[in-house]
């Protein structure tokens, strides 16, 4: 399951972009919640990879 776990930042770009094309606005304007999107999906990947190695899986 963890080896898919590459789709949730891509999935929610995705869902974002459809948003600000939804709303009439630029992907420039909307580059700040591309930045918070990479930004979350980094710390849930470090996460999950120290969880990974500290339990020995």
């Amino acid at each position: 399951m963890t080896r898919y776990f590459f789709i949730i930042p891509l999935l929610l770009s995705l869902l974002w972009l459809l948003y600000l094309r939804a709303n009439g606005w630029s992907i420039k304007q909307g580059y700040k919640g591309f930045v918070y999107i990479a930004v979350i999906s980094a710390v849930i990947a470090a996460f999950y990879t120290a969880m990974m190695f500290l339990t020995g899986r």
